[in-house]
């Protein structure tokens, strides 16, 4: 039912509804309250105190009497009293109470309590004449709200909605309800938004929560190509890996360690590995990708590594060609910038076996690209590429070992949701001697000592990054923009080479300019967001993040990771505006944590899934009610139901999940990227 033919709502306010994205009654059934106001509990006068908020119930003592101070300030007063004593209600600027209330009339008033000149006042309260109560007396639900709409009017509507609603038709099963202990649709539906008490609220929301947990993870179960029944390549051999880790100089850390052994242990067991390696900058994902690559090759078939940019895949071309020194195994690179005849070869080289491991782009998964026999696969920083490209490179073998490699720490409840179908590696652990990224938050006012640290250490021979948010100006913007800062910063350097790096860049310059960065040519680079993925410069160890208040922490500890690539120690600088308490812990956050797992929990608290990774580019929706930070149980236990569900309908056709079905079909978008 349109919203618009809800008692009372109306063209006007169906308008302002679709602002919160409701235009009908069931999106407005589903707009939960943000809190609730315990209004049932009476207070006597005489034991309110100032600062509380509280119910009371009163008779009029003297009608409204009205005062205008100055142009702009209209204040209302009445005075109220009970059996125990008398106060004064204080309204500003709201001409519609006078009149209203006659001498001896009852009312129930909800509000603050203050106190002016000694005695007692109610500030702006709700009131209701009593025995006509519908919102005060009771828990009464507060809604999140947008100009033009007020409480009073969505808790009007809210109330004739579940009213219209009539009986709501149950989509979860029984069966499913009952084992996991969720309220019944229409109970819970009730006691969101007007429970009878908080024990209600708490068995409804849980209700909710576990629903929108479900729903989404079935919905994200479509967007996957289950790999449970397939057979993969059979690695008999995984006893090789340990020569390969006798020749490497360092030890591997204990997690290293871990991750290589539920590696090989799936690539040994006849099913296929589908397996996601999250691991903080540094953590040594590279050397466990290199354990997998060596067992593939040692038995005997082909492996491909696949980076999303041409200098990303000759980095791990050179980062493989000195793990496997001297160990006959065979790297090939292949991506989309080699001459037309480098390229005829490298296929060639492929196709034939005669390449044991294939690093590259896009590249890798051209019609013209054909490989003797694809056993694994490694795809580096999976947020970079669509299930489609991965499913594509998987094409070119027979359901090969798949292994994601991300530098992106995903809070694990977040992770059980996005990546429910696949078994998840966490390398926790830094190599021993690391020296963590020395960080702080400035403000404009230390501007210049933060150029003037920069300049004595560029003049030490060290390189820096500065990065901005913005690339151009624009006149709704005050951020900091990489153009301007790059003029400005050749104007302030002028003994330095200075280079600009950004997205709205063709892919070939980019790589020209970070090209230069990593040979030494350039400085100080000027850049956006770019440079947040992958690339080593071990000479960077200082970087300045201008608008830092304006990145998700997250975002920023990927930016950090870029220095402290090398032995010495490395700084990052924020320059952050803004002193909101969000900014504050965010910024400090930052300040007392190296850890990226630690930081993306934060995140996660202080933003929320949607901003964590970015909507339009995930696809996730806004949580309506769940909360991941907090709501780990919940989800646990809708995730094992999810599982049992798809276990005995992986397409959910039934007609006892078709419910289940239509409402998940809606919750993800046609775009979304993931795995």
């Amino acid at each position: 039912m349109d919203i618009r033919y809800l008692k009372g709502v109306g063209e006007k306010r169906a308008e302002l509804f679709s602002k919160k994205g409701i235009n009908t009654v069931e999106d407005l059934l589903y707009y939960f309250p943000r809190s609730h106001e315990d209004r049932s509990e009476m207070k006597e006068i005489a034991d309110c105190n100032e600062g509380e908020t509280v119910c009371v119930s009163v008779t009029v003592f003297s009608p409204v009497s009205e005062v205008r101070v100055r142009r702009n300030m209209l204040i209302s007063t009445m005075i109220v009293s009970d059996q125990s004593g008398a106060m004064t209600v204080v309204w500003y600027n709201n001409r519609y109470v006078k009149g209203q209330f006659m001498t001896g009339d009852e009312y129930i008033l909800y509000g603050k309590i203050t106190r002016n000149r000694g005695k007692k006042e109610i500030v702006n309260p709700v009131y209701e004449k009593k025995g006509g109560e519908r919102f005060t007396g009771k828990i009464v639900p507060i809604y999140p709200l947008t100009e033009g709409l007020t409480q009073r009017i969505v808790q009007s509507s809210m109330e004739l909605a579940i009213k219209a609603a009539g009986r709501l038709k149950e989509y979860i099963p029984s069966e499913i309800r009952e084992k996991y202990n969720i309220a019944e649709l229409n109970y819970a539906m009730k006691n969101i938004h007007f429970p009878e008490d908080f024990e209600s609220y708490n068995i409804a929301r849980e209700r909710f929560v576990f629903e929108e947990l479900l729903i989404l993870r079935l919905a994200l179960s479509g967007h996957r190509k289950e790999n449970t029944q397939k057979s993969g390549a059979v690695f008999s051999d995984t006893s090789c890996v340990k020569e390969f880790v006798k020749k490497l100089p360092y030890p591997l850390t204990k997690a290293q360690d871990r991750v290589i052994r539920e590696i090989l242990s799936d690539c040994a067991s006849g099913g296929v590995m589908n397996r996601l390696v999250q691991g903080d900058v540094g953590s040594g994902k590279t050397v466990v990708a290199a354990a997998a690559i060596y067992a593939a090759v040692k038995n005997g078939r082909q492996a491909a590594m696949m980076a999303p940019t041409e200098i990303l895949a000759a980095q791990h071309r050179e980062t493989l060609d000195k793990l496997f020194a001297g160990t006959g195994v065979t790297v090939v690179t292949l991506t989309g910038g080699m001459k037309a005849a480098e390229k005829r070869l490298a296929q060639d080289m492929i196709s034939t076996g005669k390449a044991d491991v294939v690093v590259g782009t896009h590249a890798l998964i051209q019609k013209t690209t054909e490989f003797s026999d694809l056993a694994l696969v490694v795809a580096d920083e999976q947020h970079r590429f669509g299930v489609e490209q991965r499913a594509r490179l998987a094409s070119k073998g027979a359901n090969p070992h798949i292994l994601i490699m991300s530098a992106t720490p995903i809070p694990r409840t977040l992770a059980l949701i996005l990546y429910g179908d696949l078994d998840i590696s966490v390398i926790d652990e830094l190599p021993p001697g690391r020296k963590p990224v020395k960080t702080y938050a400035v403000g404009e006012s230390m501007r210049k000592r933060v150029y003037a640290f920069v300049d004595k250490n560029v003049a030490a021979g060290i390189q820096a990054y500065i990065v901005c948010p913005l690339v151009e100006e624009t006149e709704k913007s005050d951020l900091r923009n990489a153009k301007e800062l790059c003029e400005k910063l050749s104007r302030i350097f002028p003994d330095y080479k200075i280079g600009l790096i950004h997205g709205k860049m063709r892919a070939k310059m980019k790589e020209s300019v970070m090209d230069d960065f990593m040979k030494g040519d350039i400085n100080i680079l000027v850049s956006t967001t770019v440079i947040e993925v992958g690339v080593n410069v071990p000479n960077a160890n200082i970087m300045v993040i201008e608008n830092a208040e304006r990145f998700g922490l997250s975002q920023l500890h990927q930016l950090r990771g870029r220095v402290g690539r090398g032995a010495e120690q490395a700084h990052c600088i924020m320059i952050a505006h803004g002193s909101g308490e969000v900014t504050k812990k965010r910024m400090e956050t930052m300040c007392v944590s190296n850890d990226g797992f630690y930081i993306s929990e934060q995140d996660l608290l202080l933003r929320g899934p949607g901003d964590f990774f970015g909507t339009r580019q995930h696809g996730l929706p806004e949580m309506k009610i769940a909360n991941l930070f907090k709501d780990g149980d919940i989800l646990a236990v809708s995730q094992e139901a999810a599982r049992e569900i798809l276990a005995e309908d992986p397409s959910l056709s039934s007609e006892k999940y078709r419910a289940l079905k239509e409402r998940a079909d809606k919750v993800i978008d046609g775009g979304i990227v993931m795995n």
